[in-house]
């Protein structure tokens, strides 16, 4: 009962961790783009796009491996904590110098530029935390991170909103986003100390091993990061701040989905891993489970989007000339259904050892992505890179599925759209019939949120032999 109850307080603290930075983001870049403009969310995406690249090269993948190192090896503890934290803060230096390089050779003005280099100072204390939080995940108390990082996640938003207000700038909201991370560090350290003693000793064959045994975690992450950012430096180059704003604005949107997808996922996948040992079968039922999961999320989500999704840009960013991104935010929410085959399929293989194909398919996109991007990019700009952004995700999908197929099992597609197909046709005339009647936005997403409750719900019941085999098999719950 004591591992499960740490098991699940583990589990709820990550989940709280990526939750309030994720609704935090959310909620910033709805200010910036309410009380700044276009222009300026288009800087601090392209601000935190690099400081997140650069910040991700020069972490290296020490988390991860740190992370299993001292899993396995807890007597070594002071040894990694004084050590990975020189050979993490050489790194983040390294990784911040390239950054200004990068950033001072490439066409930008002064001001985006100036807001890119105040906000790459995240990378030293971002980067040195990491060696803290895999000391935290190792000795399982990673109800710590949560403590040093949710309270001071609510309170930086609180604190750059009220300088918004106050007229401040882009230049000030970096600083003050430094300064945050800065205190997560320091509160981290205060957290370690009383379990962990530091050994204030240099050892450079621990140094060497590191790196020897980093490289292949970096390239992994860091082409995953590259990937993942790879649009919005191709628009900041070819289509300028205002339009990577947009872009930025219609990625926000696609965050609850990908919240739900990662929780999902990281949930089931123990059960993944046991199910290696089950069989085939076994696996491909609970693979398809999940797909179908997340496609009954998706589905409805694309027909919403394509009705209402205008309404939803001006409804959060306050600002009528967002409505111009309302066809790349129709076209990005088609990938959510390629996404709800790629992430579950994607750890199906890393559960049975087979983790080098997410490289081969991290590479393939990279490249392909990269090439088809710039074309886009420059001939459509908004549209262009929503297009390449669809395009990869397909390809990831039919890359997994022909992975899955050759090295596991088949997959069987029609059980896995039947039924987010009736619930998305269900809301399809839920949305018809709201779009008759003159109604406020705010009700149309009542309504069509409780309609999707009550089909799905329906739906389920149905599943499971109807109300009363619901109704039995929560009495005998209730008994036992």
């Amino acid at each position: 009962m004591t591992g499960t109850r740490k098991l699940l307080g583990n589990s709820f603290s990550l989940l709280a961790n990526r939750l309030t930075q994720s609704l935090t983001s959310f909620v910033l870049f709805a200010f910036i783009a309410r009380i700044l403009g276009a222009y300026e969310l288009g800087q601090y995406t392209l601000a935190f796009s690099y400081y997140f690249v650069f910040m991700t090269l020069a972490a290296a993948g020490l988390k991860t491996l740190f992370t299993r190192e001292i899993s396995r090896n807890p007597q070594e503890t002071p040894l990694y904590l004084v050590n990975g934290t020189l050979l993490q803060l050489i790194f983040s230096l390294i990784g911040y110098v390239a950054m200004v390089v990068v950033v001072f050779a490439l066409p930008y003005n002064s001001e985006t530029s100036t807001v890119c280099y105040i906000m790459g100072l995240m990378i030293v204390p971002f980067s040195l935390s990491n060696i803290t939080e895999a000391i935290f995940q190792a000795y399982e108390k990673m109800y710590l991170i949560a403590i040093s990082t949710v309270p001071i996640y609510i309170l930086r938003l609180l604190v750059m909103i009220w300088a918004m207000n106050l007229n401040y700038g882009l230049n000030w909201l970096a600083a003050i986003m430094v300064i945050s991370e800065a205190l997560i560090l320091f509160v981290e350290w205060v957290c370690i100390l009383p379990f962990v003693k530091p050994k204030w000793q240099i050892s450079w064959d621990f140094t060497w091993r590191t790196i020897k045994a980093a490289w292949v975690f970096l390239f992994i992450e860091g082409m995953a990061v590259v990937k993942d950012r790879m649009q919005i430096l191709i628009l900041s180059l070819l289509g300028g701040e205002v339009v990577v704003g947009m872009y930025g604005a219609v990625a926000q949107l696609m965050q609850p989905f990908q919240i739900i997808s990662y929780s999902l996922v990281i949930a089931v996948f123990p059960g993944m891993s046991k199910a290696v040992d089950l069989g085939r079968e076994k696996q491909r039922q609970l693979a398809e489970n999940v797909v179908e999961m997340l496609l009954i999320v998706a589905l409805p989500l694309v027909v919403g989007i394509l009705f209402i999704g205008q309404d939803i840009l001006i409804l959060i960013y306050r600002n009528p000339s967002f409505a111009q991104a309302t066809t790349a935010l129709n076209i990005v929410t088609m990938g959510l259904i390629a996404s709800s085959y790629t992430r579950p399929l994607s750890y199906v293989l890393v559960a049975n050892g087979f983790e080098q194909i997410n490289l081969i398919e991290v590479l393939i996109t990279s490249v392909l992505g990269g090439l088809l991007s710039i074309f886009m990019v420059e001939k459509y700009q908004l549209n262009g890179a929503a297009i390449a952004n669809l395009s990869m995700q397909i390809i990831a999908c039919f890359i997994y599925i022909y992975y899955v197929y050759k090295r596991l099992f088949s997959l069987q597609i029609w059980r896995t759209i039947r039924r987010p197909i009736i619930v998305s046709t269900l809301m399809l005339v839920v949305f018809v019939i709201l779009q008759n009647f003159s109604l406020n936005i705010l009700v149309k997403m009542l309504a069509a949120t409780l309609s999707y409750c009550l089909i799905v719900g329906s739906i389920a019941t149905y599943a499971l032999g109807g109300l009363s085999a619901v109704w039995e098999k929560f009495l005998l719950k209730k008994r036992s």
